[in-house]
């Protein structure tokens, strides 16, 4: 089984202890000519770079996961130099260190992770390069590994998006197991469905996010990389918050919450955290009977592919999903188009133009057989009915992949 990166980069956690400390020491790192410049050590220059992402307003977690990128390629550069990784000079870490860093540190991880890592490096490299640190970025030199194309993973069933929001809107009964706070479920699952929200995002929403006036009402996220973007919230949608947000206020006493707590929490007026969140929406499928239709691995993220999936075949464009999901990448969008391919075939093959030449066809094949009308059509649709299983069963094959994003 591979190794998780925190599992990895926790064998070297005190890289980063380390290079905090040496940078505010103002003490000289020595290096085989002589004293170095503490501006200019590897340790100065990641601090001068994450404090320069922090001004973007980053997330926690992303800073935190630049730091971990840093600190474990830092690390094995450390160990070419024969020094601590904050003590490395800046001008050492040349394309050949970074080479032999990079295949040291690819080994046991996957191309995903190395990905993320090269990525971090080529920004850190790029602003040193802007702050006139350093002449040029090495990372060209470096090869990017290319992560397996991945599909979306929606919920399977043509009707399972409707089955899921009834299950969760109806009231607990005697058969299904009795829910504490039908009212918060049902509004995480409306959302989750209606908004496409990452379980991240979801989580970091406030009573604030939700704004606008009625009618015109949107939704304030913060995605990955601390970007923002609106989300347009219906009427129906609004109105199922609404309805959450007054059960909460009975619930504690009528006490509204402010613009700046959490929008979802638990009994105990806590935060909802990632695991209940997983919890509600695994005994939502539950409940509703669909638990065999969530492909694997995308418990919650499943509800966001849909999400996106339904936008694909109701006919909006790369951009608008890009727009709506906080996708970095247009590529990434245009997964959901693809995937959709089944779906755009069949509406092709119910435009009423189609069904005209199929019956011209049809009608062509009878004159030259001498075959009844009835008969002919009758073959020609049990061929169209053939090749449209064929194109079905290649359809879901296609889909049984998993896109990240």
């Amino acid at each position: 089984m591979e190794p998780s990166d925190h599992e990895l980069d926790g064998q070297r956690g005190a890289v980063g202890s380390a290079t905090r400390s040496a940078a505010g020491t103002g003490i000289a790192a020595v290096g085989p000519a002589g004293p170095v410049d503490p501006s200019r050590t590897l340790g100065a220059c990641v601090e001068e770079f994450l404090r320069a992402r922090q001004a973007r307003k980053h997330a926690a977690n992303t800073l935190a996961a630049y730091r971990r990128d840093l600190d474990a390629i830092g690390a094995l550069l450390a160990d070419q130099h024969g020094c601590e990784a904050p003590d490395v000079p800046i001008d050492a870490v040349t394309g050949r260190a970074l080479r032999q860093a990079f295949a040291e540190y690819a080994q046991p991880r996957s191309a995903a992770s190395v990905g993320r890592a090269w990525s971090v490096w080529n920004q850190f490299f790029s602003f040193l390069v802007a702050d006139t640190v350093v002449p040029g970025n090495p990372m060209g030199t470096v090869d990017r590994p290319r992560p397996p194309h991945r599909f979306p993973k929606p919920l399977r069933g043509t009707d399972t998006p409707e089955r899921l929001l009834a299950s969760s809107a109806a009231p607990p009964d005697r058969t299904r197991r009795r829910r504490p706070w039908p009212e918060r479920d049902f509004a995480v699952v409306a959302l989750l469905l209606c908004a496409g929200l990452r379980s991240s995002e979801l989580l970091d929403l406030t009573v604030g996010c939700l704004d606008g006036r009625e009618g015109e009402r949107y939704l304030k996220v913060r995605g990955k990389g601390g970007k923002e973007r609106s989300i347009p919230v219906e009427p129906e949608l609004d109105a199922v918050v609404t309805e959450y947000l007054e059960s909460r206020r009975a619930k504690f006493a009528g006490r509204s919450p402010a613009r700046s707590d959490p929008l979802f929490v638990g009994h105990d007026g806590a935060p909802m955290g990632r695991g209940a969140l997983q919890y509600l929406v695994g005994r939502a499928y539950q409940e509703a009977g669909v638990s065999s239709r969530v492909p694997q691995g995308a418990l919650v993220h499943a509800l966001r592919h849909t999400f996106a999936t339904r936008l694909a075949e109701d006919g909006a464009s790369a951009v608008e999903i890009m727009r709506l999901l906080g996708h970095a990448s247009l590529t990434t969008s245009q997964n959901y188009i693809d995937a959709t391919a089944r779906e755009q075939r069949a509406a092709v093959r119910a435009n009423r133009t189609h069904q005209a030449l199929r019956k011209l066809l049809a009608a062509e094949t009878q004159t030259e057989s001498g075959a009844p009308p009835h008969e002919a059509e009758t073959e020609t649709a049990a061929q169209s009915g053939a090749q449209s299983a064929r194109e079905a069963a290649s359809g879901s094959d296609a889909i049984a992949g998993g896109v990240g994003e």
